[in-house]
């Protein structure tokens, strides 16, 4: 009995391409009359995952999951559950990036942006005319 061994194709079988560390949550953002109101989706992150920064007018959220199975082990089937959230955003300079409030409860990270004063119109007051 004789065994074929066939070589692979490379062309046929292109090599797997790594996959990024991060990935992108679902979020939601509300635009309030005072402030900006961002809903991020990050399920299995807790308080101590999470790191907000920013620079200039950019937000950036990094998610930290805990990591339940080893580091040196792949799981099949679940490697883009296991990535760590990460979301970059271009707000623009009519937020006061200094009084920015964050919590998370359930899985979702609120983030709560006020205006600056300048970006706040006044309302005016309507008048009727009969």
């Amino acid at each position: 009995m004789h065994t074929i061994i066939h070589r692979r194709n490379h062309e046929l079988f292109p090599a797997a391409k790594p996959q990024p560390e991060f990935r992108s949550p679902h979020y939601e953002c509300r635009d309030l009359p005072q402030a900006l109101k961002l809903a991020i989706y990050v399920p299995g992150v807790d308080a101590t995952g999470v790191e907000v920064t920013t620079a200039d007018t950019d937000l950036f959220i990094t998610a930290r999951k805990k990591h339940h199975v080893r580091v040196n082990w792949q799981p099949l089937h679940l490697e883009s559950v296991q990535r760590d959230y990460q979301l970059k955003l271009r707000l623009g300079a009519g937020y006061d990036f200094d009084g920015l409030r964050a919590s998370v409860a359930k899985g979702v990270l609120t983030i709560v942006l006020p205006k600056r004063r300048s970006a706040v119109a006044p309302v005016a007051a309507q008048r009727q005319v009969a």
